[in-house]
């Protein structure tokens, strides 16, 4: 049964604001009018959010999924995202910092406008400050910089998307904030939008300062993917001719110290970094090659295209 809309709440140790949240977000889905569904992830709580949200199950626009352990916010994305049956798919997040208020508008810029991916921007944040604010400042500079899709919060789980581009995307680790920055690999059109953000009044925030160093791993991966995923014999090769190029040329003027001057090199370092660097450089090349060989067998075997349709007009005879 297809829908105009899906909400996906992936919730953790959230049993307080259950309730609320629903209270809250229901009146605003029925004012507009669209065939919706809402769909509680609950990724394994351990303080009764499961029940709390099993409670609500008589609605009948409402779905929950419950995983066997706590698996993070990414797996429940992912686990939203394969189970949605809107046509635009809404995220937020189940701690009532997120505002229902702001859902038509981002639904409307996606179901109505040219844009694919509408993100949104906690403007006026209401979190601290050191732990909190300045950490996700930074990380938001980072990702931008190095993606090249400039938003101003890629933290931010409320976010809207057509359905189309969340079926095709698989996320792993803390991949899902890096969404707007892979679909926009895809050509999506991305925008974003200021949304309300309230203090958490209930429970305590998952999210700490140790996760920068998961995000900043991610991004990496991130980089590498957007920009080497069908061609690593690009990224692995530079860094191997240099090295061997480096590595032949230390190993050159050593020969000529040797052979023309008489000196000797048996106990020089600089020797153990010549072959060194000659040795790396055929690894990195050679890892290149084997990155080729692995992306081929990857799209070959799956028949999985390297490019993105956006639509095909005209029949296929």
């Amino acid at each position: 049964m297809k829908k105009d809309l899906s909400v996906i709440i992936p919730v953790y140790n959230e049993l307080e604001n259950i309730r609320p949240l629903y209270d809250a977000l229901k009146p605003v889905l029925d004012g507009m009018g669209v065939k919706y569904e809402i769909i509680f992830v609950d990724d394994g709580s351990t303080d009764g959010t499961a029940k709390a949200v099993e409670g609500l199950a008589s609605d009948p626009s409402l779905r929950v999924l419950e995983f066997r352990r706590n698996f993070g916010q990414t797996a429940a994305f992912s686990a939203g995202f394969d189970h949605a049956r809107g046509e635009v798919i809404v995220t937020m997040d189940g701690d009532l910092q997120n505002d229902p208020v702001d859902i038509p508008k981002l639904y409307g810029m996606v179901k109505d406008g040219d844009y694919d991916l509408v993100s949104g921007w906690r403007k006026n944040r209401k979190d601290p400050f050191i732990n909190r604010k300045l950490p996700s400042m930074m990380a938001n500079w980072l990702i931008g910089k190095v993606t090249g899709v400039r938003l101003h919060d890629y933290g931010c789980s409320l976010k809207a998307y057509r359905q189309e581009v969340v079926k095709n995307l698989k996320l792993y680790g803390e991949m899902h904030r890096f969404i707007p920055a892979v679909a926009n690999w895809y050509g999506v059109k991305v925008a974003e939008v200021e949304t309300t953000h309230h203090p958490r009044v209930w429970g305590k925030s998952k999210v700490g300062i140790s996760r920068t160093v998961k995000v900043f791993l991610d991004l990496i991966t991130v980089k590498f993917l957007q920009s080497f995923s069908t061609k690593p014999i690009q990224f692995f090769g530079p860094m191997g001719l240099a090295s061997t190029a480096v590595g032949i040329c230390i190993s050159l003027y050593l020969a000529a110290q040797k052979l023309l001057l008489g000196r000797p090199i048996g106990g020089r370092p600089l020797l153990l970094l010549g072959v060194l660097l000659i040795i790396i450089g055929v690894q990195l090349i050679g890892m290149g090659l084997l990155g080729e060989m692995i992306v081929r067998t990857y799209h070959e075997s799956q028949k999985k295209p390297i490019y993105a349709l956006k639509k095909v007009i005209g029949q296929d005879e």
